[in-house]
């Protein structure tokens, strides 16, 4: 008879091989890619406060530690027995908290491609989803031992680059296909659903990242998604945990934060382009955002990134 101890111990084994084989390929703190298209790298050696992010509709596997992303006030803890799954482009906040320099924390994110889970629906033979709706578009799932011997096959072809182009769409198939089969598989099946409230919010999504410097009018938005305003508007915020206008406003001021860092404009011009008239209101909320005022802000992450 196995003890509870013995099943973790069988348990942690292909994670220790997945935290090894990332460990290899990523020796600083920070993100990597991949020669693998959507399977990225990160390594965090010490924990750190919550950090704003950008989360794109992913898996993310912690190999070796402990992350939590903050979704509206609500925490996702994850780590080499949990994973975390988004369906949507969601802002969040992520934070590390287990790791060290001797045990740092490792693991990937590897997009999901929502025209293959779409796929694999159509074809059939999967089973009926037992739940009826799912609320959120963020959730944490069992990270089963099929799951992770397909990442751990998907990882070795990274020692055999000409193999990529042929296996790896099939391996990544392969893993959608076992998300499908995990306790993740009803939000999969709302946001490939067309004429599901999930997929709707996706398209406004789209829609947003493309025109956030626009004017928004949510009435345009929810009906250019075939949806009354109302109905748009609660979804929306039942989704990503936030409405539609402050969406909007996360998009610009994390444009504007990138053109400040990485293209050196001012902050006036950083505010107009991505759509504010006043640069006296952009300082006010990037503080609020941010928690520091523009100028300062950049500053210290020019300091911090000439430090390394």
């Amino acid at each position: 008879m196995t003890t509870q101890h013995d099943h973790s111990a069988q348990n942690a084994v292909p994670q220790q091989a997945l935290a090894q084989t990332i460990g290899a390929h990523i020796s600083q703190p920070g993100d990597c890619s991949t020669a693998i298209a959507g399977l990225g790298f990160f390594r965090r050696e010490q924990p750190s406060p919550p950090v704003v992010c950008m989360v794109e509709p992913s898996i993310i596997l912690v190999a070796q530690g402990e992350k939590r992303l903050w979704v509206g006030g609500e925490g996702y803890p994850y780590d080499p027995s949990r994973f975390l799954l988004t369906s949507l482009d969601l802002p969040a906040n992520s934070e590390v908290l287990v790791a060290s320099p001797q045990l740092p924390c490792v693991g990937l994110t590897l997009k999901l491609d929502l025209r293959m889970l779409a796929e694999l629906i159509a074809q059939g033979g999967l089973p009926p989803s037992r739940e009826r709706s799912v609320a959120t578009s963020v959730g944490i799932g069992t990270a089963t031992t099929p799951l992770l011997a397909s990442f751990g096959r998907l990882l070795e072809l990274l020692d055999e680059p000409d193999a990529i182009p042929v296996l790896a769409p099939l391996i990544q198939r392969e893993i959608h296909y076992r998300l499908l089969m995990s306790d993740q598989a009803a939000r999969l099946r709302q946001i490939t659903s067309v004429d599901g409230q999930g997929y709707r919010i996706a398209k406004a999504i789209d829609w947003l990242k493309l025109n956030y410097a626009s004017a928004l009018r949510v009435e345009e938005l929810a009906s250019r998604v075939q949806m009354s305003a109302p109905t748009f508007h609660h979804h929306f915020r039942q989704l990503t945990a936030m409405s539609p206008l402050q969406y909007q406003k996360w998009l610009r001021l994390n444009e504007a934060k990138r053109l400040m860092l990485n293209e050196h404009m001012d902050v006036s011009s950083a505010a107009f382009k991505v759509g504010y008239e006043s640069p006296s209101q952009f300082s006010r909320e990037y503080s609020r955002l941010f928690g520091v005022p523009p100028k300062r802000n950049i500053e210290a992450l020019r300091g911090k990134q000439a430090s390394k």
